[in-house]
């Protein structure tokens, strides 16, 4: 049986991402004629059409999109095998793309970063920030081969472990009824001025789990997309917000005008988890478990982070 080339899929999955044959071929580095060839060839040898041509673009077909789609998985794959290889002669060299949400980079990396440069001078880290469910994405696609999220959360049978947690904390404006009180438990706080992210942040989801709340109990008129935005609205007086603990002591908390309380609840319910996710068949443990340890050691240096 005739089998499918490496490059022929790759050729594949470029135009399905890109919809283009000559920005496909830049991609591949190679002339758009041999990128046209090589898919011809390949659906020469599957017997069936995997794209449509027009003049303008280029569309993939049912059963085009339904072998890209495998094809990537077959190139991921692939791109493990060869980091295993390599990581076999030093495991803590060469690349690693490294996903992270918006409401940990900010406070997680300028403590990590500096260490891991130190600790790991030959591996080269390549950072992309974006939301939980993209990273999951881009982690079975191969785009990136681990991710740092915050648990509880579906990682769709991908692999993760934990290194911290961490407390929340009632961010209120300072003129605030509540504002000077010690600790403040759920059943006390004005849901009806409650500020959270938009849906899609997973932070949305673990403050309301903080306060065992139902998705609805929120302003439903007001929602950021930022951390940043909802302290700027809180500052302003628009409501009140759970901010996690690693953000305490960050810039954009320590110069606004607001007021901080510890969220009094149960224990294990009012912290958020943070993590490594990889694919099962992201086989370089080494690396990952220097990243977790250096990870972990930088928030437990830290006097706002609880060791997991």
């Amino acid at each position: 049986m005739r089998l499918p080339t490496l490059r022929q899929l790759q050729y594949l999955t470029a135009v399905v991402e890109e919809k283009h044959f000559g920005h496909a071929a830049d991609k591949c580095f190679v002339t758009q004629s041999t990128l046209s060839a090589g898919i011809q060839d390949l659906e020469q040898l599957l017997e069936v059409s995997l794209l449509e041509r027009t003049n303008r673009k280029v569309l993939p077909t049912p059963i085009g999109e339904e072998i890209a789609s495998r094809a990537q998985q077959i190139l991921s794959l692939t791109e493990d095998l060869v980091d295993l290889a390599l990581s076999e002669k030093n495991p803590l060299s060469g690349r690693i793309q490294i996903g992270i949400i918006p409401t940990i980079s900010p406070f997680l990396l300028p403590k990590v970063l500096p260490t891991v440069r130190k600790q790991l001078p030959d591996l080269e880290i390549v950072l992309i920030e974006d939301q939980s469910e993209r990273l999951l994405d881009q982690l079975e696609t191969g785009s990136i081969d681990v991710a740092v999220l915050a648990f509880p959360y579906n990682t769709r049978g991908l692999t993760h472990r934990e290194f911290a947690k961490e407390p929340f904390w009632i961010a209120l404006p300072q003129n605030h009824p509540l504002a000077d009180k010690e600790k403040l438990s759920a059943d006390e706080l004005p849901i009806n001025e409650l500020l959270l992210l938009a849906e899609g942040h997973c932070l949305r989801e673990h403050a309301l789990s903080a306060c065992q709340l139902p998705a609805s109990a929120q302003r439903t008129s007001v929602q950021a997309t930022s951390l940043y935005t909802l302290i700027e609205m809180v500052a302003s007086g628009l409501g009140i917000t759970l901010i996690p603990d690693m953000a305490i002591n960050s810039d954009m908390v320590i110069h606004s005008d607001i007021r901080l309380v510890p969220l009094a609840a149960d224990k294990e319910q009012a912290m958020r988890e943070i993590g490594l996710v990889w694919r099962p068949s992201f086989r370089r443990t080494a690396t990952l478990e220097q990243l977790e340890k250096t990870f972990s050691d930088a928030l437990a240096d830290t006097n706002y982070s609880l060791r997991a």
